[in-house]
Order: structure tokens, then sequence, then C-alpha cells
């Protein structure tokens, strides 16, 4: 069973940083293909960010390319997300997920793909 749990959120202003930590407790991280979504007040859960568990390949929302990165330490059990150039509309609950992937170099997108979620972490971005 993978536990997550986010944390780094928080108050910014437009053009700051913040950076996001997503740790899992009771298993290893490695073979799990792993993603950051968020939702914005009155808004659907989107996918913001994917990365593959054998060779890290990336993918990034338009929304959000060249301003957030996302990283993995399996060594650490923790998944990152480092986020420049906040604007208001960044505001949103943010969540880590995972989904085994043993076999597949693959990142996923979709909210079914994922097996495991994290409790969210509020970001409220203000002008």
């Amino acid at each position: 069973q993978v536990q997550l749990v986010e944390s780094g959120g928080g108050l910014a202003q437009t053009g700051d940083s913040l950076r996001l930590s997503c740790a899992s407790s009771g298993r290893t991280i490695t073979s799990y293909a792993m993603g950051w979504f968020r939702q914005a007040p009155g808004k659907e859960r989107e996918v913001v960010a994917a990365i593959s568990w054998i060779d890290g390949r990336t993918w990034y929302a338009d929304s959000v390319k060249g301003r957030f990165a996302i990283s993995r330490d399996d060594a650490k059990v923790t998944l990152f997300l480092q986020m420049n150039g906040l604007n208001p509309e960044d505001t949103a609950v943010y969540y880590c997920a995972a989904t085994y992937s043993r076999y597949s170099n693959d990142y996923y997108l979709k909210e079914e793909d994922y097996d495991y979620w994290g409790q969210g972490t509020q970001v409220t971005v203000s002008s």
C-alpha cells in the first residue's frame, strides 16, 4: 500500500516560487509512475505534470510548461513539484498521485490511471 502525503503549499504572491513535496510511506515509489494534479475552486481536477519511473520522462500541461518542474527522488521516496513564476491562476489544491508501472516507461495523464492519491495541499497565489 502506497500512502502519499503532500507538503509545501501555502500563500504566495505573483512571481514567487514554491516547492511541493510528496512523500511516500509504506512503500518505495520505485516502479510507480507519478503525477501532480490540481483542483481550483469550482473547477474539475486537472493534470499538471507527470513523470515515468524508468527514465523520468516528463509531461507538462501547457499552462505550466516552462514554469513548473516535476522530479523524483526514489531513494528518498519523494516526488517534487518546483513551481516558479506563480500567478493567481495557479491557485488550487495540489494532489500527488501514483500508479504501479513496473514494466512500462509511460507517464499517465488521467485521474483514472492512478491508484493512490495524497490528501492535497493548498496553494494560494495573490496578485
